[in-house]
């Protein structure tokens, strides 16, 4: 087992390695910006280093800083938590020839997945069902028109490179599509210095389902069930519920196991996430995350799995704790992700938390980093934490949601939870009757 723990990230993810690391008796070392010094994981870390300014890339995305805080406080792996260098093949790489150990994939299995032509090519030869689409990039408008009338409108113009919904397009018809695709081009060029675009076939009514596996890097590996992360806003999951409203056990066991059979053939390492649309009882690849999820805790809360503690004990060698026929499924979980933002426009409102009262009782968890008096920076992506609630049914599970949301103040800022509120009391969501267009046609109307 490891001596001490770096963690490479800040926030609700930080803070949830490090309890992870402590219940391991590992010692943990915090990085931070000059704007986090005093965020709750630097002030529990058994150690801490300040690697720069604000900006990500003079602080959490810089490697050469993040090395020699390493160095300097003799640690033996790195956490990267999520986002930031969390999916960096090179960052991954340059720990490996320091002898500091990694805790994700392998370098080679974050640069397959990662880029997303190449991920599907991989699922493809891997067995898993892919949305029918482009063989590889499309370098010219002529050859989108002729991929997109031969698949049939509307199609989706993807960035091969980078996510969050940037550089993605839609074109309804063939007059859609020059202006779609110029675009996307345009926007991935911006945003991930890269303009290769492909082109798959839109579905129009399909949920985002997304399945949980775990590998040892030996040749064993195991499926964890499905999230249901269908209410989105622009391409960004807002409330995540496992196991979906719309899986039964059959379909959940079959795309459970060609997954786990996936990443057993490539002997995939630590926790991964393989990502699908779902629609008409069939499944349709999208991409595969090689890190642990934001929306991890609900898989954690129906299994009993402590999957960011399992991810260390992976990674320093130990292989996985069980096997498939040990993972049980039990009961609802619901995720609600609770942002510093307007819950209408979504402005970002940085500020001080001038109270702070998170819900309680049976079934509740709150992951969060914040804490009365803590200022909000305007620099980072604007979660302030995650609201978990598990019950025995869904029915059980969205009223304790309700009574859970009902307990949450947080004063001095604007966040989203009076947009939570709505969303638990409409009948679509009670129902579990919504796909990834539903939270953005509700915002419309309303």
């Amino acid at each position: 087992m490891f001596d001490k723990v770096l963690i490479a990230n800040r926030g609700e993810i930080a803070l949830r390695i490090q309890r992870a690391c402590k219940e391991l008796g590992i010692a943990t070392v915090a990085v931070h910006s000059t704007a986090d010094a005093d965020a709750m994981h630097v002030r529990l870390a058994d150690e801490s280093v300040c690697i720069g300014p604000p900006t990500s890339s003079d602080s959490y995305l810089n490697i050469p800083r993040l090395l020699a805080a390493c160095e300097i406080t003799g640690a033996d792996a790195v956490h990267p938590g999520y986002g930031f260098l969390s999916e960096n093949a090179r960052f991954a790489e340059i720990l490996e020839e320091h002898n500091i150990t990694f805790i994700g994939p392998t370098s080679e299995h974050i640069r397959i997945m990662g880029d997303k032509i190449q991920a599907k090519e991989t699922a493809k030869q891997l067995g898993i069902p892919v949305v029918p689409g482009s063989d590889g990039a499309v370098k010219t408008e002529g050859e989108a028109m002729k991929v997109a009338k031969s698949m049939g409108f509307p199609v989706l113009i993807k960035a091969t490179a980078g996510g969050g919904g940037r550089g993605m397009k839609v074109a309804t018809s063939a007059d859609d599509l020059p202006v779609a695709f110029s675009t996307a081009r345009a926007e991935a060029k911006a945003a991930f210095g890269n303009d290769s675009v492909y082109i798959e076939k839109y579905l129009t009514k399909p949920r985002h389902i997304e399945i949980q596996v775990f590998g040892d890097g030996q040749g064993n590996a195991v499926h964890l069930g499905e999230r249901d992360c269908s209410l989105q806003r622009r391409h960004q999951k807002v409330f995540e519920e496992a196991p979906s409203p719309a899986i039964n056990a059959a379909s959940r066991a079959r795309i459970g196991d060609t997954v786990a059979k996936a990443m057993r053939d490539i002997k995939y390492r630590g926790a991964g996430t393989v990502e699908f649309l779902y629609e008409d009882g069939e499944f349709y690849f999208i991409e595969m995350n090689t890190r642990i999820q934001v929306e991890h805790p609900v898989t954690e809360a129906i299994t009993g799995i402590d999957l960011v503690l399992e991810q260390i004990r992976v990674a320093s060698g130990a292989g996985l704790s069980f096997r498939q026929e040990d993972i049980q499924f039990s009961g609802h979980a619901i995720e609600c992700r609770i942002n510093a933002e307007n819950p209408r426009t979504f402005r970002p409102s940085p500020g001080q938390i001038t109270y702070w009262h998170p819900p309680g009782g049976l079934g509740v968890r709150v992951d969060s980093g914040a804490y009365q008096g803590y200022r909000i920076p305007p620099y980072y992506d604007s979660l302030i934490g995650k609201l978990i609630v598990h019950g025995k049914t869904r029915n059980e599970c969205m009223m304790r949601l309700k009574r859970a949301l009902s307990e949450f103040v947080i004063d001095g800022i604007e966040t989203t939870i009076p947009l939570f509120h709505e969303l638990v009391r409409h009948p679509d969501v009670v129902n579990g009757m919504y796909d990834i267009h539903w939270l953005e046609k509700y915002l419309g109307k309303s």
